[in-house]
């Protein structure tokens, strides 16, 4: 009896719903469903034959104007109203559907609550629940009529989701206060309204970044699909199928039909809980399938959301005593190898530096790869640098630098570089003492970064310009052939072991060994000249020293100077450039001891001695016989005097006044007035869409004001107008340049151009154009070298007096290739290089092209970055070396100079013209042939130093009529006949021989000029600066 009782108490509040009732409970919303679905296309179709009707009578004019215009105001404004509401563009709207959004989500804890009663019961309208729920769906019956009414298309507004869950929710629980009972049916439905949770959140500003907007989504589909299939399994399984009558039914919790989803949703089923009711099992096989995509899609984002983030958002941990720097803008896998390539392989074995990588997007699987490789070396930061609280928890302020990465094969240039300024500022503002070296793809976006108040040249803040040294690269190997394999070998990095199968490559090879290296000299050389010592290391050092950096007394500035006279005396501490194989065999420079080391010819003898007198004794002189110069250094300049307003006002390049562009466009029929002889040729691809590359740093080099104006040669570009007359507003002021309309491949054009005569022939392609595969981005530049190379061309003989390129064969042997975008492509015009030993597979440094001059990447830029962040000087000598100019600080230095009003003749060693200029010089019919004896690269490398203040570099050698590059020989290295010497001349110096007559009292054979000539003043003012050079060594 205790039984019976208990369970009628458990039993009060519920009775059994039948199968009637329950099928009033479906058929209220699918009647309503259909009923209304039916009601809207007949509607539709009778407003279309109203329409129809109209248009044949000519009434719906008149209709609209006269008797419904009021109406259809009020409804279009009634309409508006409620579509904003709705869009919760107003703050009663966002109430409105944050109230409608909680509602929902409490109607489906109601039901979660009435799940417990078994399903085939149902609970009297005397429940507490059953209230509040008819309440819920009285409110949303008044949403889903606001909805109806601002909906366009009700048809399309009957079929949506949410429309069907408030079809299938509300009526049956209008017809439980009908019945007086109440039935679970369909009611989890409500789930569905979970899939609105990610613009709740964001109207409450609870989410804010993609990556919480994102993770929300992905929660809600996931949620809402569990609980759906749940109930609809819990419904099915508890009732069994209607045409067994519920025979085959099981009683299952909506617990355990949540269980049953996420096991059959993960494709992994225990067995424990399965649907046996054949409508379950049909839906379990359609719910698998979707799973599938559903389970497979979405769950691995959510876990690599959590994952990165825990991942990759903590702080970088500073360590007392240990160094690291920070890198951040384009972190990719390309940019990233080539980095810690470059950067690794600086200091091989001895790097104590970590690098903090700080990227704006987390890495990918292959990226997270290379960061396990150098695990002890790299950390990455999800971050931006835009952000200071990213740069606070990457400890910029405690960084050595922070290194800038910038996409050279980004589709917007300009954007890039925008965007890594904005960097810069903020990381400057953030720290302002921070180092930053920054790349950038445009040079005249250089220009805002010296104007950051905290940006500081002398603390290392340096710019990395791909434009300018690229094309300043191929400028100076128009002006000097082989030049660009010769500057570019001194900056590759080679790891790769190579088997020499010919001669020629054994010197190629040995010279790719050597590099641009700094050390400071030994005080020793304090008071000697420059060529003096650069003597002393060549010979008894095997060291070659090209540059130094100089103070000056009269200007107070500190500056590069490649090559100074013998009028520049050495100070103490003066810091050396030189090309050498290691930084162990450049410390000899700075071991050097004039006592101990005055009869040691042999380098391993040179090392730091225990001489402690040379602290305060000076010995001053050079330690290798030298010959007496045969002239004066301040001979008077023969040549006429060019004119001040011939130069740019820094002084450094020759301008004019700006020319209309008409006067430099050549017509074909005018081919008579422009005869070109020794010219230079550049063929540019590019049209009114592409991306400017530039060619003001292309022609900057060649305008130098180091070259005399007679020595300037002219510049025809062959390409598409509309692209040159983009670029001319940048090459207006700059002298004898000219247009040509057409094309490199059409061999009519370069006919045009007169290309049979020119001296040098370049290639330049705009980096505007992407292609899907990295083979096909050179395209046109590899079919116009074919073209070129197939040209049938003989050497003029105008050419052959010139002196720059003498002893030169065809003019067309020298082709520089600018491979913007894919160094790999070489193996194309490969064989056009002449010459045997190609190595099939290996790098574009390796490749016969690149050693015989007549290609060029650059590829090795990247390198650039390392290099500026452990010796910032090497950069800078590369930039003087390629650019044509000086350094940023000497031409800001000679800018206030001359606005302050100091005379340009006060200081010859630094004026703006007297810096050297590279040069091939051939063994004979040029100042070279008097140099005796010149056996050997030591005899005219000693020779040229004596006799001419030249300073011989390399040698660009003939093998079987084509040349390559052999940088730094030994002192010991013999001499073919047919050698040219790369060379650093003097200013004032002239390339060739004068042809001088017998009774001409000349004592010198050739001539030096000077540009500035130096009055008594001046020469008396020189005097009394190198006392004061040397009183101040002592």
């Amino acid at each position: 009896n205790l039984e019976v009782l208990l369970s009628s108490i458990l039993d009060l509040g519920k009775m059994s719903c039948t199968v009637e009732i329950q099928a009033a409970f479906i058929l209220s919303s699918i009647v309503t469903f259909f009923s209304g679905l039916f009601i809207l296309l007949i509607s539709r179709l009778i407003w279309r034959g109203i329409k129809k009707w109209q248009k044949s009578k000519g009434k719906d004019i008149f209709l609209v104007s006269s008797r419904h215009s009021r109406s259809l105001t009020f409804q279009g404004v009634f309409r508006d109203r409620i579509e904003m509401l709705l869009s919760a563009q107003t703050f009663v709207g966002q109430v409105l559907v944050i109230l409608v959004f909680v509602l929902s989500i409490g109607s489906l804890v109601i039901y979660f609550i009435n799940s417990t009663d078994p399903v085939r019961s149902c609970s009297s309208y005397q429940g507490k629940t059953i209230p509040i729920d008819l309440t819920f769906s009285a409110f949303f019956s008044f949403y889903f009529g606001l909805r109806f009414v601002a909906a366009d298309d009700k048809i399309k507004f009957w079929l949506e989701m949410n429309s069907i869950v408030d079809i299938f929710t509300i009526p049956p629980t209008f017809i439980s206060y009908y019945l007086k009972r109440n039935w679970l049916g369909l009611r989890f439905l409500r789930a569905l309204r979970l899939l609105e949770l990610p613009q709740i959140l964001q109207i409450l500003r609870a989410i804010r970044t993609s990556n919480s907007v994102k993770f929300s989504k992905l929660l809600s589909i996931v949620l809402s699909t569990w609980f759906t299939a749940a109930g609809f399994i819990h419904l099915v399984e508890n009732s069994g199928d209607p045409w067994l009558k519920g025979r085959n039914s099981q009683n299952i919790s909506y617990f355990e039909s949540i269980y049953l989803v996420m096991a059959t949703m993960s494709t992994v089923g225990f067995g424990d809980v399965v649907a046996k009711t054949s409508l379950g099992r049909t839906f379990i096989i359609f719910f698998t399938l979707g799973s599938l995509v559903l389970f497979a899609n979405y769950v691995p984002e959510m876990v690599e959301l959590f994952a990165n983030r825990r991942k990759y958002t903590s702080s970088y941990e500073v360590v007392k005593g240990k160094k690291f720097i920070v890198v951040c803008g384009n972190i990719t896998v390309d940019s990233v190898t080539a980095f810690l390539r470059n950067f690794l392989h600086h200091k091989a074995g001895e790097i104590n530096t970590e690098i903090v990588f700080l990227g704006e997007v987390p890495p990918s699987l292959e990226l997270e790869t290379i960061f396990k490789c150098y695990m002890a070396y790299t950390t990455f930061v999800y971050g931006s640098a835009l952000k200071w609280e990213d740069l606070r928890r990457v400890a910029v302020d405690s960084a050595e630098a922070c290194l800038i990465i910038a996409n050279p094969l980004c589709s917007d240039s300009q954007a890039e570089d925008t965007s890594n300024i904005m960097r810069v500022l903020s990381i400057k503002n953030y720290c302002p003492n921070t180092r930053v070296i920054i790349q950038i793809l445009q040079s005249h976006n250089k220009v805002f970064l010296p104007k950051i108040p905290s940006w500081n040249w002398n603390g290392g803040d340096n710019i990395i310009c791909f434009a300018e040294l690229k094309l300043g690269f191929i400028a100076q190997g128009c002006l000097v052939p082989g030049l660009c394999t010769f500057l570019t070998s001194l900056f590759v990095e080679q790891n790769m072991k190579i088997c020499p199968k010919v001669p020629w490559q054994n010197h190629f090879f040995s010279g790719l060994k050597n590099k641009i290296l700094t050390q400071r000299l030994s005080d020793d050389f304090a008071g000697m000249s420059f060529p003096d010592v650069s003597r002393i290391c060549f010979m008894k050092m095997q060291l070659m020293l090209i540059a130094i950096e100089h103070k000056s007394v009269c200007h107070g500035y500190c500056g590069l100077i490649l090559n100074p006279s013998a009028q520049v005396k050495l100070l103490k501490n003066t810091l050396g450039f030189f090309i050498a194989e290691s930084a162990k065999d450049v410390k000899r420079a700075y071991f050097y001891c004039a006592i101990c080391h005055r009869d040691a010819y042999n380098p391993e003898l040179i090392w730091k001695c225990s001489c402690r007198s040379k602290n305060h004794r000076h010995v001053a002189g050079p330690c290798v016989p030298r010959l007496t110069l045969q002239f004066s250094i301040f001979r008077a300049f023969r040549y006429e005097m060019e004119q001040e307003s011939d130069l740019d006002n820094t002084g450094m390049f020759h301008w004019c006044k700006a020319t209309p562009l008409d006067k430099v466009i050549l017509k074909r029929t005018d081919k008579s007035k422009h005869e070109f002889r020794n010219h230079i040729v550049a063929c540019v691809f590019g049209d009114a869409h592409s991306t400017l590359m530039g060619l003001r740093n292309f022609v900057m080099p060649l305008r130098a004001s180091n070259y005399t104006r007679k020595e300037l040669k002219d510049i025809v570009f062959i390409g598409s107008l509309d692209y040159l007359q983009r670029e001319w507003r940048y090459l207006q002021n700059f002298p004898q340049i000219y247009f040509l309309s057409g094309s490199a491949l059409y061999s009519g054009d370069l006919h045009a151009a007169n290309i049979e005569e020119c001296s040098m022939c370049a290639i330049l392609s705009s980096p505007s154009k992407l292609s899907s595969s990295p083979t096909l981005v050179d395209t046109e530049p590899i079919m116009a070298t074919l073209n070129i190379g197939s040209l049938q061309i003989s050497c003029s003989p105008a050419l052959s007096a010139s002196p720059m390129f003498l002893s030169l064969s065809a003019c067309i042997s020298f082709l520089p290739l600018l491979l913007a975008e894919n160094p790999s492509n070489i193996h194309f015009i490969e064989q056009l290089g002449g010459m045997e030993g190609n190595l099939s597979g290996t790098s574009l440094h390796l490749s016969t092209s690149f050693a015989t001059g007549t290609v060029f990447s650059g590829s090795f830029l990247d390198s650039l970055l390392a290099t500026a962040f452990y010796n910032y000087h090497v950069l800078e000598l590369l930039q003087m070396l390629v650019t044509g100019g000086i350094n940023s600080q000497l031409e800001q230095h000679l800018d206030k100079e001359k606005f302050c009003g100091l005379n340009d003749n006060s200081c010859t060693v630094l004026s703006k013209r007297s810096r050297c200029k590279l040069g091939l010089l051939s063994l004979n019919q040029t100042i070279l042939s008097d140099i005796q004896p010149r056996r050997t690269f030591g005899e005219i490398f000693c020779g040229s130093l004596n006799h001419l203040g030249v300073l011989c570099l390399g040698l660009y050698r003939m093998i079987d009529d084509e040349e390559f590059v052999i940088t730094r020989p030994d002192s010991e290295f013999m001499l073919l006949p047919s050698d040219l010497v790369f060379c650093a001349i003097p200013f004032s110096t002239s390339y060739y021989k004068k042809d001088i007559p017998s009774a001409s009292p000349s004592p010198s054979p050739y001539e030096i000029i000077n540009i500035l000539p130096l009055s008594e003043d001046t020469l008396t003012d020189i005097k009394m600066r190198r006392t004061l050079d040397i009183s101040d060594e002592k």
